[in-house]
């Protein structure tokens, strides 16, 4: 059973480590390179060596990735550079296929529209490799490894160089371009944070009242949740009490605010939204004593 397990959970990250890097590499041949648009990372420094020095993007980023990968492996280990190795190698090979079947097809050349396709495949791409457990590689080693020999915060770091790369492809992108460039990574930055919170945000309920005991047992045989009994008292009164605390799928919400409700409309109710729970129930399955 637990290699069965084992088994299942290698192909799901080799399975959504191959699909994150081929997408990554069709959102790139088919929306950012025909609108010549500016981005940031590998293939921001990719597209201003193209131009400088003619080097084909995919044999650029491959021989950068490969160095970065050299690099996190004497910085930050052999666990890191394991996670690493297939991103370095695959999205250049998927873009150098991509770049010999697609050759000059354009689906559209509309700015705005490769723009906002561009910031979806490759948020939603990312998204993928990172909630596998990979590394995308390439300049997402550098900030790690000023963190560890610097403190230097990551995402100071990251956005930095970022930075640098979106200037050096103003010397020969126009300003219009720049600002897509911009936009594109504003774009993929918020998709790939929605993407590494899909299935794990939850509702935390905690509800104050004298009929704790009534509403803890409801939750528990209507609902089937587990609820935390918290000792507190009142600030005013002083007096003592029993609040319940239980977290509850987002569409389970109305229905635990309904059974609160029938049995104190007095209470008082907090609701939270969370990122992540953990545990039974959630992330592995529930026991029943």
């Amino acid at each position: 059973m637990v290699q069965k397990n084992s088994s299942f959970l290698t192909c799901r990250f080799l399975g959504a480590v191959v699909f994150g890097n081929f997408l990554y590499a069709v959102t790139v041949k088919l929306f950012l390179f025909p609108a010549n648009l500016v981005t940031g990372g590998t293939t921001g420094i990719a597209l201003a060596v193209q131009y400088f020095f003619s080097i084909p993007v995919s044999v650029f980023v491959l021989l950068f990735n490969l160095a970065m990968l050299l690099t996190g492996l004497c910085f930050l280990g052999k666990k890191f550079a394991v996670t690493t190795l297939a991103s370095t190698f695959l999205y250049p090979l998927f873009l150098g296929m991509c770049e010999a079947v697609f050759k000059n097809l354009v689906i559209t050349d509309d700015l705005l529209l490769c723009t906002v396709f561009s910031g979806l495949g490759i948020g939603c791409s990312l998204g993928l490799v990172v909630r596998a457990g990979a590394s995308t590689g390439g300049m997402d080693i550098p900030p790690l490894v000023l963190q560890k020999l610097f403190r230097i915060p990551t995402s100071g770091s990251l956005f930095v160089l970022d930075a640098v790369v979106l200037l050096l492809q103003c010397l020969f992108q126009p300003v219009k371009s720049v600002l897509y460039g911009i936009l594109l990574i504003l774009l993929y930055t918020m998709i790939l944070n929605k993407m590494l919170l899909i299935g794990s945000s939850r509702t935390e309920v905690k509800i104050v009242s004298d009929r704790s005991a009534e509403i803890s047992h409801a939750i528990l045989k209507s609902m089937d949740r587990g609820v935390t009994l918290l000792c507190g008292k009142g600030g005013y009164l002083h007096h003592e009490m029993q609040i319940i605390l239980s977290v509850v799928s987002n569409w389970e919400l109305i229905k635990v605010e309904k059974i609160v409700r029938q049995i104190d409309p007095d209470c008082f109710m907090i609701v939270t939204r969370v990122n992540e729970v953990c545990g039974h129930g959630f992330s592995a399955d529930k026991i029943y004593r």
